[in-house]
């Protein structure tokens, strides 16, 4: 698009669902599972049948109270569920149980740190429980479109932003955070694959310097964050287009063709008052007491921004290395679990966030595949920081030969005779065998050229199979050569 983009700005929104990860759906208890064949996960209250009522599972209220408090946002304390009415295949009661005037969390924010370092703070305007609809398969027959329900009834929160995001940046960032909190949170695997984190963005222009909003329309169903981006970037450049042409925005539906990088209608959007919302008679107020209010928030874990500084303080270790132990849940709990059999922190960190996570990319796997359990590694890195091995041996040889978590890491060693050579008279003989050999260099130093001595320490490690501290035949190299 060849218009001049410049003189815009984009205003947008985000409204981000999440699926909640319990084992039973929001009002029956059905699985909620994913992956189970189609329509296994269902009963009377799932596919709407006249008498079956709905029962709000505990647990997703507490999920949602855990997210909304993580954003910052007040807990409205008494909330109720509303039916929202509207017609899908897919929705078998013809309405779907959400939260539409006493949502369960309102007037919260995210701050976000974009590439350039800028703190971008995004208001949340609110977070709802809603259950999730079923899905319509039109791959399956080549007449007919089916219907499965599993997905039916499983709890969702959304998560509805402010109108404050200004770039395509902003939007993904944001769901980029979005995704790692539940994520450590426990509310939700954020799986964007599988359905598990989706969501739409509400998008506008308008000049540059004007404060009223333009019309928005809603891309549908976004579910990579790298299309989120996309989604935006394009229909930014369509309404800039459209107006400079002096056309008008129509506020509408649009879906995005993750193939082509373009929105197109789906249909005309949607006003509250289309829906005919009202209380929902079969479930009553949900009340959140003080007191349960209060044990909610007592059990919130540390959030990451805060771990991230706990740990750059506690440990003296930079914010990069810090953010990837905070980020990693798994690997955040194998640090704090080996930290219990170790002094030394600080290589700990420095092993995991270096080799040892080098080491699972490699391999392809996690924290939690690691043959070696936390306790071990912990006393493979006394081994190295008493200099009873070397980093590049344990890392090479000695981490490899763990078989299974119950194996003595020291006796490991000394059977596989990897344990760095004491006896200073052996070390005296290699430096002498090297020096011998390399008289020239020798002469060199003496003649003021120092960068041989690596040359030294390197040919003793290799007489000395890795099994020496470099340290020590460093200093047993100088005294020869003074």
């Amino acid at each position: 698009m060849n218009t001049d983009q410049t003189e815009f700005e984009l205003v947008s929104g985000l409204e981000i669902h999440v699926q909640l990860n319990t084992e039973s759906k929001i009002f029956s208890s059905d699985s909620a599972s994913f992956g189970a064949a189609a329509n296994a996960n269902i009963s009377p209250v799932t596919i709407g049948l006249p008498g079956a009522l709905p029962k709000l599972n505990r647990e997703v209220v507490e999920k949602a109270m855990r997210i909304g408090l993580a954003l910052n946002c007040s807990i409205n304390q008494v909330n109720y569920f509303d039916r929202k009415n509207y017609f899908y295949a897919d929705l078998p009661k013809g309405y779907q149980i959400t939260q539409d005037n006493k949502p369960i969390c309102f007037n919260g924010y995210i701050d976000l740190t974009l590439a350039d370092g800028t703190v971008k703070r995004v208001g949340i305007n609110r977070i709802h429980l809603e259950e999730d609809a079923g899905k319509s398969l039109h791959d399956q027959h080549e007449a007919f479109s089916m219907i499965d329900l599993n997905r039916a009834g499983v709890p969702l929160i959304e998560i509805v932003t402010e109108p404050d995001i200004r770039s395509a940046e902003e939007a993904s960032v944001l769901l980029t955070e979005i995704r790692k909190l539940v994520r450590h949170l426990n509310v939700s695997d954020g799986n964007m694959e599988e359905g598990s984190l989706r969501c739409d963005a509400n998008i506008s222009i308008r000049e540059k310097g004007v404060s009223a909003f333009g019309t928005r329309c809603e891309v549908k169903n976004l579910n990579s964050i790298r299309n989120v981006r996309r989604a935006i970037d394009f229909e930014f450049g369509r309404q800039v287009e459209v107006v400079s042409a002096g056309g008008e925005i129509i506020q509408s539906t649009l879906n995005f063709d993750a193939d082509a990088g373009t929105t197109s209608p789906m249909r005309s959007k949607e006003e509250a008052n289309d829906y005919r919302y009202f209380p929902d008679p079969d479930l009553p107020p949900v009340v959140i007491s003080d007191s349960w209010l209060a044990d909610v928030k007592a059990r919130m874990p540390l959030l990451p921004a805060e771990i991230v500084q706990q740990l750059v303080s506690t440990y003296n270790i930079n914010r990069s290395e810090a953010v990837l132990l905070a980020e990693d849940p798994d690997l955040l709990k194998y640090f704090n679990s080996a930290s219990e059999s170790t002094a030394h922190k600080k290589s700990l960190v420095n092993w995991l966030t270096g080799p040892i996570r080098s080491l699972l990319f490699e391999k392809q796997i996690s924290i939690t595949d690691f043959p070696v359990s936390p306790a071990q590694l912990a006393k493979v890195i006394n081994l190295v920081d008493a200099k009873k091995i070397t980093q590049q041996i344990a890392l090479q040889q000695l981490v490899p030969a763990v078989q299974h978590k119950d194996q003595d890491i020291e006796a490991l060693a000394a059977t596989l005779n990897l344990l760095i050579v004491e006896d200073g008279d052996e070390l005296e003989a290699f430096v002498n065998q090297v020096l011998a050999k390399l008289q020239p260099q020798v002469e060199a130093y003496k003649k003021g050229k120092k960068g041989v001595l690596g040359l030294f320490v390197g040919e003793v490690m290799k007489l000395a199979k890795g099994k020496a501290d470099p340290q020590k035949v460093n200093a047993i190299i100088l005294e020869k050569l003074k």
